[in-house]
């Protein structure tokens, strides 16, 4: 009982003042260091960015609206399927996205946008902060469940730093193209959830499994973020593209490749299926890693797929085939910097560069999460809302009901 309540205490103060401390500081740093882009500063009125309507924004906003929505309602209950950990599957997203945009504006500021000693943030800014945390929702999906809220506040501290690092490498340093954000954003957020997964793993967790199981209206509550995602999908792919042809050919390519993945993804899930029936497993991953929302089949390796098709593109690309427009898809290759070859080796290296950053990041991020300090639910309170939430009482019965009994402890 003595354990029970100093566990409860720390939980009591851990979260607020993390919250308090890491909000407090991110104020001071956006005082001190951020400002409006041009576009955006109303002291430049007299360059009448208050009425141009090339104003970026006009642009960007509605792509901005979609990914923000994917974020937020997408990635929320697309990890909503457990049974008893809804209010902290789409709370707990909600409170990481909520820390990441504001640290990564900060550290991809630093990186791409500090010029005379400040930050410039405007539309564009906003998107590329909620890729970031599109990542760190990405590696939270491969830990949901086993840890506790001031932990994936710290996991989160840690991400975006090296998100925004591997990002400025590839991009900024080796010429990386990265379409849709299949290595800075995909790779990099599933393979450092399943590093840090597999250093939190939990034994006891597989006497377990049923409570890592769904119900009926928690797999809808899942469809439903899986249809959010799916729609708003060519937003994200094609928000951080230039504005013209390229944005309207990367809209279009994700746009008929949703819809012929879903094709296949239905005839699969019929051909493997018992009885032909469509079905929606947790895929489970091997090598003790516990990998809740399988993040491995749904982001790494399509990540990892899409990355080794844009070296296979960069690979075959010519003049002839992009015209003028290869300017603005290998702007390297057009200028007689780098031949294609060269570009697909550069491709190559980035994934390479990605998964190192991914892999020893999530090392490192394993091991802060694991300091004793820290409140980490114990394995008999995983998966469960109870310990961090108010859960209406008859909820929770209903909840209790669905579940199969405990196991017994064989080794008591």
């Amino acid at each position: 009982m003595a354990g029970s309540s100093r566990r409860a205490g720390g939980r009591r103060l851990q979260l607020p003042l993390l919250c308090l401390l890491l909000q407090g500081a991110t104020a001071i740093l956006f005082a001190v260091f951020v400002r409006y882009n041009h576009e955006t500063d109303a002291a430049l009125w007299h360059w009448g960015n208050h009425s141009n309507p090339d104003n970026e924004f006009y642009f960007r906003y509605p792509s901005f609206q979609d990914v923000h929505t994917m974020i937020f309602v997408g990635f929320g209950f697309l990890m909503a399927f457990l049974q008893r950990y809804g209010f902290s599957s789409v709370g707990f997203t909600f409170l990481l996205a909520a820390f990441a945009l504001q640290w990564s504006t900060l550290v991809q500021g630093f990186l791409h946008t500090f010029h005379g000693g400040h930050i410039h943030i405007g539309v564009e800014s906003m998107i590329n902060a909620d890729f970031c945390a599109g990542a760190v929702l990405i590696s939270f999906g491969a830990i949901l469940g086993k840890t506790g809220p001031a932990q994936l506040l710290l996991m989160a501290l840690l991400e975006v730093v090296l998100f925004g690092l591997n990002e400025f490498v590839l991009l900024s340093l080796l010429g990386v193209k990265d379409a849709g954000g299949s290595m800075t954003i995909h790779t990099f957020g599933a393979y450092f959830g399943l590093v840090l997964s597999r250093v939190l793993y939990r034994p006891q967790l597989e006497k377990s499994k049923h409570r890592q199981s769904s119900v009926y209206h928690s797999d809808l509550f899942a469809m439903i973020g899986t249809i959010f995602l799916w729609i708003f999908w060519p937003s994200f792919n094609s928000a951080p593209t230039p504005l013209g042809d390229g944005q309207h050919r990367t809209a279009l390519n994700t746009y008929y490749s949703l819809t012929a993945s879903t094709l296949s993804t239905f005839a699969l899930s019929a051909l493997v299926g018992r009885d032909g029936r469509l079905d929606m497993p947790i895929l489970e991953s091997k090598f003790k890693i516990q990998d809740t929302c399988g993040v491995h089949n749904l982001h790494g390796m399509p990540g990892v797929l899409g990355a080794l098709l844009g070296v296979l593109v960069a690979g075959l690309a010519t003049h002839d085939s992009y015209g003028e427009g290869l300017e603005s898809v290998f702007p390297l290759i057009a200028e007689g910097q780098r031949s294609s070859t060269s570009q697909a080796l550069h491709q190559l290296f980035g994934l390479f560069v990605t998964l190192i950053f991914a892999s020893v990041g999530g090392g490192l991020g394993g091991l802060l999460l694991r300091l004793p300090f820290l409140d980490s639910p114990p394995d008999s309170q995983c998966y469960e809302d109870q310990i961090y939430w108010e859960v209406p009482e008859e909820h929770a019965d209903l909840a209790q009901g669905s579940l199969r009994p405990e196991e017994p402890d064989t080794q008591a």
